[in-house]
């Protein structure tokens, strides 16, 4: 699969994307190419990627300088995350 660049502003409309069309939406995937201006093929590769980031900084995989007393999140809300 080839991998597109992506801007700031795209993978900020992404994000928001992903939490306004969830698991159940019809058509989940259109609406959020849709918005992001980009294709089907194109979220599901973003889709993922975000996917495999998550899996690894949860194993400890990725190495983070510091951490912030707002770095928690509440792991229930979180699609991608092993509850």
């Amino acid at each position: 699969m080839a991998s597109s660049s992506w801007t700031p502003r795209q993978n900020k409309l992404f994000e928001r994307a992903l939490a306004k069309y969830d698991r159940e939406t019809p058509d989940r995937w259109q609406n959020v190419a849709n918005e992001v201006g980009k294709s089907i093929e194109e979220v599901k590769t973003h889709y993922e990627i975000l996917k495999e980031d998550i899996r690894r900084i949860e194993h400890g995989q990725v190495a983070f300088p510091y951490r912030t007393k707002n770095s928690n999140i509440d792991r229930s809300q979180c699609e991608f995350c092993d509850a």
